[in-house]
């Protein structure tokens, strides 16, 4: 990108309207980039080993081709694709940390799915690692306990198979544009 595209102020008081056109210009190339590095991103986690059958792109991609399967939602399908995004930058927080880079995508509902997910995913597993299975107990009573416990029990939990055929990548993309379009504001 030339320096005449750029905004030229060294303190954001002394930008002049013309740095701002620029600065909003680029911002929205940025945008249209957005669906492609949310892709790249997940990409990014086929070589993140976690200790689990089978990496983390393809268990994303498991995750969202059986949302896709049931017939949920766009959204649902979304969420389901990069619900272990965080992965990338928190092994122990990668749940809360999904959820803030996911926020502006999903209603509230999904949100609190996605932040909450990695506890509701111990009910599956967590006796069998010496864990609290019931953790998930500590949010009975909210509004969307049943929609998380139902994410990790439909899709979260079972897309572990190495030989499941899962929708690739690309099947998505569309999707994803759709989704990332439908709320252009940052």
């Amino acid at each position: 990108m030339s320096d005449s595209n750029i905004a030229t102020f060294t303190c954001m008081d002394d930008g002049t309207a013309e740095d701002w056109r620029r600065f909003y210009a680029v911002k929205q190339v940025g945008r249209e980039q957005l669906p492609g590095r949310l892709l790249s991103m997940l990409g990014q986690l086929e070589d993140k080993p976690d200790g689990s059958p089978i990496n983390g792109y393809a268990h994303s991609l498991q995750t969202a081709t059986l949302a896709y399967r049931d017939d949920a939602d766009d959204e649902t399908v979304f969420m389901a694709l990069f619900h272990d995004i965080g992965q990338l930058l928190s092994e122990e927080n990668h749940a809360a940390v999904s959820a803030a880079v996911l926020k502006p995508y999903l209603c509230e509902k999904n949100h609190w799915v996605v932040k909450h997910h990695a506890v509701f995913q111990m009910y599956h597993y967590g006796a069998a690692a010496g864990l609290d299975h019931n953790a998930r107990e500590l949010y009975r009573g909210e509004p969307h306990f049943q929609a998380c416990a139902d994410f990790c029990e439909k899709y979260d939990q079972r897309a572990f198979d190495r030989n499941f055929s899962n929708k690739p990548l690309e099947f998505f993309a569309p999707l994803v544009e759709r989704m990332v379009n439908i709320h252009p504001a940052d």
